[in-house]
């Protein structure tokens, strides 16, 4: 099988070779160790060094403000979005919005003047056609809704006024579902899949509700997934954190594959996702980054890769439980993960 191939398979359920297996997203303080085990000078060499079935692209988005899709908002109304040091708890511009018409202020940007067309067919097209090709979309609405107000201030207007988070909720959405669109016409049958996502667990539960995830976070994530799927796109939807309470309302909207099954966190036990949901829904992750990936020794991953595989013969998709591998992990622990994952038994 190749990787495109394994990875279908995957998330239908249906046999594999071996698992497929995601390198996620290094943190720009990651790579020079990465690279300099590997022997590579560059994101797209370490990606084919590693052997990674997926091939991950980002939007390009470039404004005044901001230089990262998932960084778009001036929230501070400072004129200058750091991505890297962002924050969901400092006050936002709409702390004191009790009115609709409070939010009037705020000059929305529109994502076409700030994606360039060009450059997505560029970074497509320099993609390799036999990998996952996997559009990084984040569209995280629900947590730049937190950061609009401060989360504490947004999640208090969840329950003293539901009207006007969901109004900025609803903007936040436009946003992603246009820019979205820009970029799935520019990849039309170029893209196999995107990943998507809001953090709501935290390490023992839910950071809200079931029910309060259900009114404000679900609807958005439907209207996304409906999106992708209309451009014949399998959805990995990523929260970290406990979240098995509502992963039946994420397959309910159709979600592919839920990321990154934080191995740790309450609830989120490989052997109990897959008694659970296995025949549901595909999973990726899996290996600890909290503990093993850091601490662990390379025959330590091993056997956890293979303890995985023995649990999933198929639907789980073998990454880091980060998509962020942190300079704390050891390369070697990288390499001993797709070592074992790559093997056909």
């Amino acid at each position: 099988m190749n990787s495109k191939e394994r990875f279908l398979a995957t998330v239908e359920r249906k046999p594999v070779d071996r698992p497929a297996a995601w390198l996620g997203m290094p943190d720009i303080y990651a790579q020079p160790a990465l690279f300099e085990h590997y022997g590579v000078k560059n994101m797209h060499e370490l990606k084919l060094a590693v052997g990674d079935d997926f091939y991950a692209i980002e939007v390009p988005y470039e404004s005044p403000d901001a230089s990262a899709i998932y960084a778009a908002f001036d929230w501070y109304m400072d004129g200058n979005v750091d991505a890297e040091e962002r924050t969901l708890t400092a006050d936002g511009c709409f702390k004191d919005a009790e009115e609709i018409e409070d939010l009037d202020f705020f000059e929305w940007p529109d994502p076409a003047k700030y994606i360039d067309v060009e450059e997505c067919k560029r970074r497509i097209g320099a993609a390799p056609k036999d990998k996952v090709r996997l559009g990084m979309m984040w569209s995280a609405h629900f947590q730049d809704t937190c950061a609009s107000f401060g989360m504490e201030t947004a999640l208090m207007n969840m329950i003293a006024n539901p009207e006007i988070y969901e109004a900025v909720d609803e903007k936040i959405i436009d946003f992603y579902l246009k820019a979205n669109e820009i970029f799935y016409e520019a990849a039309k049958g170029e893209l196999d899949a995107v990943l998507i996502g809001n953090d709501m667990g935290s390490q023992r539960g839910l950071m809200l509700s079931p029910e309060m995830v259900r009114r404000f976070i679900i609807p958005g994530c439907k209207k996304l997934v409906e999106q992708a799927h209309s451009y014949g796109l399998k959805v990995i939807y990523h929260s970290c954190g406990s979240i098995a309470d509502i992963i039946p309302d994420l397959i309910g909207v159709g979600v592919d594959v839920v990321h990154p099954i934080q191995a740790l966190a309450a609830g989120m036990e490989p052997k109990g996702l897959k008694e659970r949901f296995g025949d549901k829904v595909s999973f990726c992750g899996g290996v600890d980054t909290q503990d093993l990936l850091v601490n662990g020794t390379p025959e330590d991953v091993k056997a956890k890769v293979r303890e995985l595989r023995t649990i999933f013969p198929t639907g789980l998709i073998i990454s880091p439980s980060h998509e962020a591998i942190m300079p704390d992990v050891p390369p070697a622990n990288i390499k001993a993960l797709f070592d074992e994952a790559q093997k056909v038994y």
